[in-house]
C-alpha cells in the first residue's frame, strides 16, 4: 500500500478486504446445492472456434424449475462445444440437447456429497480469511512505518486508532464471511 495518512490507509484495507469478502460469495455461488442456479455455470469455458470463452457470454442461462437449467446458445452450430464444455467441468451434470437448447437436470446431491461440498466450502472460507488477514497485516505495518518516520507524521496515539480500527474492520470482514459461510452450508445440507 502506498498511502501517507492512517485514513488512506484504512480506506485501502477497507476496499481489499470488501473484495476478499465479495470474490468469496461469487465463488460460493459457483458450488451445487442441488437446485438450479445459473451461476454455477459461470466457471465453464466453451472453446469456440479455437478460442475459450466463458459460456456465459456466449448464451443465455434460465432455470424454468427448481431441477433444471436450459442453455441457449447464440450460435446453435456451436451446440456440440457447449456440451463438451459443461461434460469437461467438474459439476457432474449431463446436458442433453435438442438442436437448439440445452437441458441440465441438476440431480439430488447424495449425503457423501454434500459433505465434500461442505468441506470444499470451509476450505474456501479459510483461505479468504488467511487473505483478510494478510490484508490486515500489510495495513498494520504501513501505520508502524508513518508512525516511526523522522517527520512524525502521526502521534502514537493516532497510529493507535488507526490499529483499532484496522483490527474492527478486519473482525467486521471475518463475521461477514463467516456468515455467509454458515448461511451457503445450510444451503447445501437442506434436502
Amino acid at each position: 500500500m502506498s498511502a501517507q495518512t492512517p485514513d488512506a490507509i484504512l480506506q485501502e484495507t477497507k476496499r481489499r478486504m470488501h473484495g476478499s469478502v465479495e470474490a468469496l460469495k461469487k465463488e460460493m455461488a459457483t458450488i451445487r446445492t442441488g437446485r438450479a442456479n445459473a451461476s454455477l455455470l459461470d466457471n465453464v469455458q466453451v472453446d469456440y472456434y479455437g478460442s475459450v470463452v466463458p459460456l456465459n457470454q456466449m448464451a443465455t442461462v434460465s432455470v424454468p424449475e427448481a431441477g433444471m437449467l436450459v442453455v441457449t446458445p447464440f450460435d446453435k452450430s456451436a451446440i456440440k462445444a457447449f456440451e463438451t464444455a459443461i461434460l469437461k467441468s467438474d459439476l457432474g451434470i449431463n446436458p442433453s440437447n435438442d438442436g437448439n437448447v440445452i437441458r441440465l437436470p441438476i440431480p439430488m446431491l447424495t449425503e457423501e456429497r454434500r459433505r465434500e461440498l461442505v468441506k470444499v466450502l470451509h476450505r474456501l472460507g479459510e483461505e479468504i480469511k488467511t487473505g483478510v488477514r494478510n490484508i490486515r497485516r500489510d495495513a498494520n505495518e504501513d501505520v508502524k512505518k508513518l508512525e516511526k518516520l523522522k517527520e512524525g507524521h502521526i502521534s502514537e496515539d493516532v497510529a493507535k486508532k488507526a490499529l483499532d480500527d484496522i483490527q474492527k474492520l478486519t473482525d467486521g470482514h471475518i463475521k461477514e464471511i463467516d456468515e455467509a459461510m454458515k448461511h451457503k452450508e445450510a444451503e447445501i445440507l437442506k434436502v
